[in-house]
Parts: structure tokens; C-alpha cells; sequence
């Protein structure tokens, strides 16, 4: 072997190395993703990052509601007569989480990662429902229960299935 190849070979090493650790320092600067939401309507199912927060810190109520006002999120077709199932990451019950029907509460707050609910209730003007569609959005807590704290919210529009 040559002093040539020899040299090309070492710098071939040299530039595989900095390819991978430049490869990593770049994943490190990622973002980590948030826990995920998913609301399940017979075998149909959505599943979302946190529309707003969802890392732990306590949103102000400036950017809730701008985030309830969110339009670019997951729907999923309901038919009344269904069963919804919501299910949250153990991070998101960890810290406590309240269901919301158009922006208000419809539950109080779960430490579990899963509920059921009649999909009737989605469609239901006593808790607020107006037309064929419902914003339910998921509001993560502090860990504290029946705490005001919010640190994430999850989106989703369900559309009722004539």
C-alpha cells in the first residue's frame, strides 16, 4: 500500500466520523415530540401531537385560546350511536387530563389512559353542541387534581355521521 492510498483512506475515516457526528449533533437539536392523543370511533382512529404546549410548561390562557381556534387539525366521523374511545399517553395522565366539548369541560380530570364515551354526547345541545361537528380537545394539567394549570391540548374534530 501506498503512502497515497494510505493518506486517502485516513481521510475518507476522518470525513465518515464527522458525517456521523454532525448527523447526531443535528438530532440532538430536534425537538422532542410531544405525547400523543387519539380518540377511536369503531375501527377508525386519530391520533395527534399536542396542538398547543404538551412539554410540560403552563400555557397562558392568551394562547389557549388562540389554539382552540385552530383549524388545522385531524377529524374523524362519529356515528352517534357509537362508543368513542379516548386514549393519552402515560405523560399526559400523569399530569392529569380534562376532556373539552367546544372549549368547555365536559369531564372531570382523569389520571388514566383511556375513557369511553356515548358518541351521542358529542352531538348534544345540553352540552353544548351546535350543527354536525364538534371541536373535543384534551386539556393536559399539572398532576394536581381539579388544577386551573393547562400544559397542553390536544385537537380534534369529530363530524357526526348522518
Amino acid at each position: 500500500m501506498t503512502t497515497l492510498q494510505s493518506a486517502l483512506r485516513r481521510r475518507r475515516a476522518v470525513a465518515a466520523a464527522g458525517a456521523v457526528s454532525a448527523g447526531l449533533l443535528v438530532l440532538s437539536a430536534c425537538d422532542k415530540p410531544t405525547p400523543m392523543a387519539t380518540v377511536t370511533v369503531g375501527s377508525s382512529s386519530v391520533s395527534e401531537e399536542a396542538t398547543c404546549g404538551g412539554e410540560g410548561k403552563a400555557l397562558k390562557t392568551a394562547d389557549l385560546t388562540e389554539c382552540l381556534k385552530d383549524t388545522d387539525i385531524k377529524s374523524i366521523t362519529v356515528d352517534p350511536d357509537e362508543t368513542v374511545r379516548i386514549g393519552v399517553d402515560p405523560d399526559i395522565a400523569d399530569k392529569r387530563w380534562t376532556i373539552l366539548m367546544n372549549g368547555q369541560p365536559i369531564s372531570d380530570d382523569f389520571d388514566k389512559t383511556y375513557v369511553t364515551i356515548p358518541g351521542s354526547v358529542f352531538f348534544n345541545a345540553q352540552y353544548g353542541a351546535q350543527g354536525s361537528s364538534t371541536l373535543v380537545s384534551i386539556k393536559a394539567g399539572d398532576g394536581k387534581k381539579q388544577s386551573q394549570t393547562v400544559t397542553g391540548l390536544w385537537s380534534f374534530k369529530l363530524k357526526k355521521d348522518d
